[in-house]
């Protein structure tokens, strides 16, 4: 998303983060495989560190995206009422991929990493024309 926020000249714009609902990786930086198959595909993921969603982020931040149901489940049990509204999953901005949710890929082969991108791709996308017939 920040890959293509930066294209389309919106950084200045759009803020984006990252933020996991659990604590084991914080700190660390991508899964080197996640790294190795994104700057294949011209992605920079070596300056991202792994952060835990906070209570402000809710606040802070119009939408916050889950990537599959166990996501979900963790993000409404954390997210205050009247916050609910902004959470979804990132799915939902690419309905015609076929798929609901982002499959985890660390267990798996290196084409997972290829899929899980795939997938991300298309819903950024639709994600940033979403964003941008609102602005």
């Amino acid at each position: 998303m920040l890959h293509k926020v930066a294209e389309a000249g919106l950084n200045d714009h759009i803020e984006i983060d990252s933020a996991g609902t659990g604590d084991w990786h914080v700190g660390e930086a991508p899964d080197e495989r996640a790294r190795k198959y994104g700057a294949r595909r011209g992605y920079d993921l070596e300056p991202l560190r792994a952060r835990q969603i906070e209570p402000e982020d809710f606040e802070l931040f119009d939408l916050v995206l889950g990537m599959d149901d166990a996501n979900m489940r963790e993000l409404r049990r954390l997210c205050p009422p009247e916050f609910q509204s902004k959470v979804h999953l990132l799915m939902e901005y690419a309905p015609d991929a076929g798929d609901r949710v982002v499959a985890d890929p660390y267990f798996g082969g290196g084409d997972g990493f290829d899929r899980v991108l795939d997938a991300c791709e298309q819903a950024c996308s639709g994600l940033l024309r979403t964003l941008q017939r609102g602005m």
